[in-house]
């Protein structure tokens, strides 16, 4: 692969993962800002808090996607030969790209959905087990957020244990660093006490 076209692969991960589904729902179907509405995150789980369950599962499917289908497109075309390294950094310019948004002047959503959309491509039996672990949290505590650091933090261990693959254990590492940053302020609320559950049954 040449210099040129590992470029243009990375790039076209970051700007997969800088497209804001959730945000261009709100504004050009509902007209509503989502940055200024619920927890103020433009990710499926404040679509669907403050729009409904339709686009938020919208918001889900496509978040997922646009972390999984640069991968997919990737191997896709180079089959057997594609270069490991550049599909990492693919996939790690994507987690990027959902993070700080190139159509949001680099600000973005918590890039869970993506990320888990980057594993789900590369590492399918991973991401399973980091949904299982995401689902257990959730059912458990009600809590999106401590249910999305957990599986961050269980990822990197997941890889280690089932890949022993030092690259794959470095994009697993970033989703962690990416997920439990975009999460700080979450983590404040959790230790505060005063961070919300989330219903998928409206009172």
């Amino acid at each position: 692969m040449s210099c040129f076209s590992t470029i243009y692969w990375i790039l076209l991960g970051y700007v997969s993962g800088s497209l804001v589904w959730g945000y261009w729902i709100g504004r050009y179907f509902y007209k509503i800002d989502l940055r200024n509405k619920g927890s103020g995150n433009i990710g499926a789980t404040n679509v669907f808090r403050v729009l409904g369950p339709v686009p938020g599962i919208f918001t889900f499917i496509l978040d997922v996607l646009k972390g999984a289908l640069p991968i997919i497109l990737m191997k896709s075309i180079y089959g057997e030969n594609v270069n490991q390294i550049t599909l990492i950094a693919v996939g790690v310019a994507a987690i990027i790209g959902s993070k700080f948004s190139l159509f949001l002047k680099g600000k973005g959503g918590k890039s869970v959905n993506c990320s888990f959309g980057v594993i789900l491509a590369m590492m399918p039996v991973e991401a399973i087990f980091s949904l299982f672990v995401w689902l257990v949290i959730f059912a458990l505590t009600g809590y999106v957020s401590l249910a999305s650091i957990t599986a961050a933090i269980a990822l990197p261990f997941l890889i280690f244990i089932l890949q022993n693959d030092i690259h794959l254990l470095f994009v697993g590492i970033v989703i962690c660093i990416v997920v439990i940053f975009a999460h700080r302020d979450n983590i404040k609320r959790l230790i505060g006490g005063t961070e919300n559950r989330f219903s998928l049954w409206k009172k």
